[in-house]
């Protein structure tokens, strides 16, 4: 589909459309390294890609984007005591209503996908679609023998009436597990661990469905990704 590049930057999320015409015209706008002045310069939006502030912007009827989460931060919208990890947004995405998939506690850190696309949202968080989720994490104490084979078997957490298990279970050294994950229940690694009788330290999702967060994404930092990227 052709649009004016005004209207490309509107549908993306840059600004009302009075906002997106003077960006149009202020040369803040570049395509294929060429600044752009023209608001009303039209372009194929299939594959076309902007660059503004230093960074790529790929126009796209919905969103998909990995961020490393550092901690101290809320996946909510609305925070209570520590900054909503939208903050670590640009304004366009947040224009855009991109929301966190599923959710990680203030102090986990890691894979935290962001999305505008419903269906998508809904395919990876519905429990039913049993979505992997890979988590490293850092016991207090030793891992006791048997804990994994505990876990793989299913363990009764507090308040609960089933039992929950992990997909996947390996130590990694006496204080690590790498736990793998197809539900996403109210601090679900911790209190599995908890029910094994120790307790975490540290825990950081290490990916979600096909996808693995890269080594080279410092905190706080995101990437864009495909879909086919995690399913």
């Amino acid at each position: 589909m052709k649009k004016a590049l005004k209207d490309i930057l509107f549908t993306q999320g840059f600004g009302t459309r009075y906002d997106c015409e003077q960006l149009a015209m202020s040369g803040a706008v570049e395509i294929e390294g060429v600044p752009q002045t023209d608001a009303d310069a039209v372009y194929e939006t299939d594959g076309l890609w902007l660059t503004w502030r230093d960074r790529s912007w790929p126009a796209r009827d919905t969103i998909i984007i990995a961020m490393n989460k550092p901690a101290g931060y809320e996946c909510s919208m609305k925070p209570g005591f520590n900054p909503s990890v939208m903050s670590l947004l640009p304004s366009p995405l947040r224009k855009r209503n991109a929301q966190p998939v599923g959710r990680l506690d203030v102090d986990t850190t890691g894979l935290l996908l962001f999305t505008d696309d419903g269906a998508l949202l809904h395919r990876l968080t519905h429990p039913k679609r049993h979505v992997d989720k890979v988590y490293k994490v850092t016991c207090k104490h030793e891992v006791a023998p048997g804990t994994c084979e505990k876990l793989l078997a299913g363990v009764l957490l507090a308040d609960e009436k089933q039992t929950v298990k992990a997909k996947t279970v390996e130590q990694v050294d006496a204080n690590t597990l790498l736990l793998t994950l197809t539900e996403g229940k109210y601090h679900q690694v911790k209190r599995m661990v908890a029910a094994c009788s120790n307790r975490v330290e540290a825990l950081h999702r290490v990916s979600v469905g096909n996808y693995v967060m890269p080594d080279t994404l410092k905190e706080g930092d995101w990437v864009w990704i495909e879909r086919s990227d995690i399913l």
